[in-house]
């Protein structure tokens, strides 16, 4: 990336949001990919226990 694209990243990215889950409430990176994927902040242990048990 140029260092003019690599600001306009930076700005972009938003300070306030934090990578905790809300379902186990711990810090994970995969919380932002998840909501990016499947609208939902939750992490990668906690989708695949919400897949395996759907309750």
């Amino acid at each position: 990336m140029t260092k003019k694209s690599e600001k306009i990243f930076k700005k972009k990215k938003n300070p306030k949001f934090k990578n905790v889950c809300e379902e186990c409430k711990e810090e994970d990176e995969s919380v932002r990919q998840n909501l990016i994927l499947l609208s939902f902040k939750i992490c990668d242990s906690c989708r695949i226990s919400k897949t395996l048990f759907p309750l």
